[in-house]
């Protein structure tokens, strides 16, 4: 059974830092690109970057590029968002994903974890 468990969100103010993390099992983690999504209250679900099984490759969203870096340890099976100068609007539910490449759209990934909420107050 794959199971996706991301740790990590909370309440912090504007300027702050978090780190997320998402923890792998069941799955061969070093296979797969893993992922960052996130969605807003009555928004879609939106990319927010993602990195290939080596960690070779990544990419962002352009809201997120300069603030956010993603990375993973393979031998851990777990992927980390690194969260700088996080602002009200990055506040949502961040959900990790995992997929054969590093995609854009939630549907091209094959794995979910249940999110986990930051929440930025101004």
């Amino acid at each position: 059974q794959v199971q996706l468990v991301e740790s990590g969100g909370g309440l912090v103010q504007a300027g702050a830092s978090l780190r997320l993390s998402c923890v792998a099992s069941g799955v061969t983690f070093s296979s797969y690109a893993m992922a960052w999504f996130r969605q807003a209250p009555g928004k879609e679900r939106e990319f927010v970057a993602a990195i290939a099984w080596s960690g070779s490759n990544t990419n962002y969203a352009d809201s997120v590029k300069g603030g956010f870096t993603i990375s993973r340890d393979n031998a851990k099976n777990t992927v980390y968002l690194q969260m700088n100068s996080l602002s009200p609007e990055d506040t949502a539910i961040y959900y990790c994903a995992a997929g054969p490449w590093v995609l854009l759209l939630p549907r091209q990934y094959r794995y979910w974890g249940q999110g986990t909420q930051v929440t930025v107050s101004s």
